[in-house]
């Protein structure tokens, strides 16, 4: 599997979290508290109207982030 950053996924594309590479440690956990953690499976369902923020799938919630925060979470695409 290749590991790309989150926002570089396309809608129905999906992916397993490797890693958070925040530029700052109050960015890594905020990421962390709402659940992005390694291992976890994502979903990319849309970009918003104007192509910022992105909604993904998480844990059983839709989850709205700026694609500046998505750049900082790699995942290991999957294929289908």
């Amino acid at each position: 599997m290749m590991t790309v950053p989150l926002n570089t996924l396309l809608p129905k594309e999906k992916g397993i979290i490797h890693s958070i590479s925040a530029s700052t440690p109050a960015l890594r956990q905020r990421l962390l508290e709402m659940g992005l953690t390694k291992g976890s499976s994502v979903e990319f369902i849309r970009f918003a109207p104007l192509g910022d923020p992105i909604e993904i799938l998480i844990r059983g919630y839709r989850l709205s982030l700026r694609k500046e925060e998505a750049k900082s979470v790699l995942v290991e695409k999957m294929t289908r």
